[in-house]
This record gives C-alpha cells, sequence and structure tokens, in this order.
C-alpha cells in the first residue's frame, strides 16, 4: 500500500494510556491512525510501535507515539533501524530533537502532556527541519550503526 504523505502530516499510534491524547492531537493535525482505538481494553505498546515504526521507514515519514509515561514508546521504537524516537516534554525538545537528531518519531506522554502543549510540541516536530549540519549528521551516522 503506497501513502501519499502530501495529503497527511504522518501516522500516530498509542496505547490505551495514549489513547485520549491521540485523539485530540487526530483533531488538529491530519494523522494515520493505525491504533488503538478506543481505551477499554489494555494492549502492549510494543504492538503499536511496531506497526508504526515499520510505516516510518517503509514512507519516509514521520510518526507520534503515545503511551503513559512515553518511556516504554521511547524504548520500543528506538530498536529500529532508522528510527529516532524522542521523548518530548516541551517545544524546545521537539525543536532540538528535529534540528540536531533528525528524529523521525515523536513520542509523548498520555498522562503527563497537556492536550494544549501536545499541539505546539506537534506542530514544531512537524514544522522544524533537521539542520543539516556535518557534526549532527556525523553523530546520526554513529547511532545507525546496525
Amino acid at each position: 500500500m503506497k501513502i501519499s504523505m502530501k495529503k497527511i502530516d504522518g501516522f500516530i499510534a498509542s496505547d490505551h494510556r495514549g489513547f485520549k491524547l491521540k485523539k485530540h492531537l487526530k483533531e488538529n493535525f491530519s494523522l494515520i491512525d493505525l491504533g488503538v482505538f478506543d481505551d477499554k481494553k489494555k494492549v502492549d505498546y510494543p504492538d503499536y510501535a511496531k506497526k508504526l515504526c515499520n510505516l516510518v521507514k517503509k514512507e519516509k515519514s514521520r510518526g507520534i507515539l503515545i503511551c503513559g509515561t512515553g518511556i516504554g514508546m521511547s524504548i520500543a521504537a528506538n530498536r529500529y533501524k532508522g528510527i529516532r524516537a524522542a521523548l518530548c516534554h516541551d517545544v524546545k525538545d521537539a525543536e532540538l530533537a528535529r534540528k540536531h537528531n533528525d528524529a523521525n518519531v515523536l513520542v509523548l506522554s498520555g498522562d503527563f502532556t497537556k492536550k494544549e502543549d501536545a499541539q505546539e510540541i506537534v506542530k514544531k516536530f512537524f514544522n522544524t527541519p533537521f539542520s543539516g549540519e556535518i557534526r549532527h549528521k556525523r553523530r546520526i551516522k554513529k547511532i545507525d550503526y546496525q
């Protein structure tokens, strides 16, 4: 399945604890939702990190993952070659994750991130380009060693 990235901002997925924040973000951004689709049943966050990371790599796009703290999703996502997932708590984190690390997955905490803050963090993440500086490229190459 080929997805046109011109019409969407990226992909989004969450576990049950990130569902409400994900639902809010979908109202404000054009995102392809990979699940979960309600918060009634407890699920395992690595399953949703896998879905999103595989599509982000395949489509050369960006994504958002949300779980309770954001820590589990960060750990799971960063296990995938070519994925640079950044747990961001504020707009400055999102800006630097993009500028310096060329992060392609934004991770948010469903429990601790306010809806209004999340909107601004996502906006900054999607609108900040990678700086492309040699020192940052060199560092990223050292991370992508697998």
